[in-house]
């Protein structure tokens, strides 16, 4: 079960050496990102990065432990604290930690933050375990395999507690802009939804927000997982699945003809096929 060690050297070189160019490109972002206007730090509400259903799923929140799991700069993880929750944020980069700790104290916060990669957290977090951990919008991309992700995840709740994974859809990761019938621009299948070709390379001297480009390591990895993929790992890893949801709104726009919404959030037009942009898993950890 790798309570002893790290999970990471259970992987091929192979593996190891992408996810080492996953966590360079991560450092190389993390001072892009502080500075965007996309994260608005210090301007935009921690809140605006949820959608209503997930408060509704997380519950009360005051006096619990809460880990925030590929946390990045933490802007999402203020919000856990501000409503009351003892919270632990986890992230691969060490650059993106640094960043975390400042905006905390900018926020009057109080946060511990921890840099491990995912697979190792439950070395660096010393076998602590939580109520809830928090993962997602944009996390399950950069991890080779879910069903380790999913069994570190169930060793660090404890009895009766729950993840919460709130991903961007399968299908929204799938679509990329091409021709249409009648000649405009339009949604085609371009990426697979399925897990099983293995990591997509990436190259882009831009991160997906505004600022410079990376002045660095501009390589990442991507691997695609599946809707089904991911509740499998889940139940494989002994946890019951108690929330599936598929939401078709986004908190920025993919594409220039979605639709801004009263929550600030973007939607594809009435126009359009609906299609689900995220998805929310929650998966509860039974008493034994």
């Amino acid at each position: 079960m790798w309570l002893d060690g790290e999970m990471t050297d259970s992987f091929d070189s192979v593996t190891r050496r992408l996810m080492e160019a996953i966590t360079a490109n991560w450092d190389a972002r993390a001072p892009i990102h502080a500075a965007s206007r996309f994260y608005g730090v210090g301007v935009k509400d921690p809140a605006f990065w949820f959608a209503d259903v997930e408060w509704e799923d997380l519950g009360e929140l005051t006096g619990r432990d809460l880990l925030h799991a590929q946390c990045h700069l933490g802007t999402e993880t203020i919000a856990f604290a501000q409503r009351g929750a003892r919270v632990v944020g986890l992230d691969i980069s060490e650059q993106a930690i640094v960043w975390a700790r400042r905006i905390a104290d900018q926020a009057g916060v109080d946060i511990e933050y921890v840099q491990a990669n995912i697979y190792d957290a439950v070395t660096a977090l010393q076998g602590r375990q939580f109520d809830i951990i928090y993962t997602g919008k944009g996390a399950l991309c950069y991890l080779p395999d879910l069903k380790r992700w999913a069994t570190v995840l169930a060793q660090l709740l404890r009895p009766a507690g729950r993840v919460y994974l709130v991903e961007f859809h399968p299908v929204l990761t799938a679509l990329g802009v091409g021709p249409s019938e009648d000649l405009n621009e339009g949604l085609a299948l371009r990426h697979d939804y399925l897990e099983g070709r293995g990591p997509r390379a990436l190259n882009s001297p831009r991160t997906y927000t505004d600022g410079p480009p990376l002045p660095t390591t501009t390589i990442t990895y991507e691997w695609a997982h599946g809707l089904g993929e991911v509740v499998t790992a889940l139940l494989s890893a002994g946890l019951r699945i108690t929330v599936l949801r598929e939401i078709d709104a986004l908190p920025w726009p993919r594409w220039p003809w979605m639709l801004p919404t009263d929550a600030g959030w973007w939607r594809l037009p009435d126009d359009r096929p609906k299609l689900p942009l995220l998805y929310a898993v929650a998966a509860v950890k039974d008493n034994d």
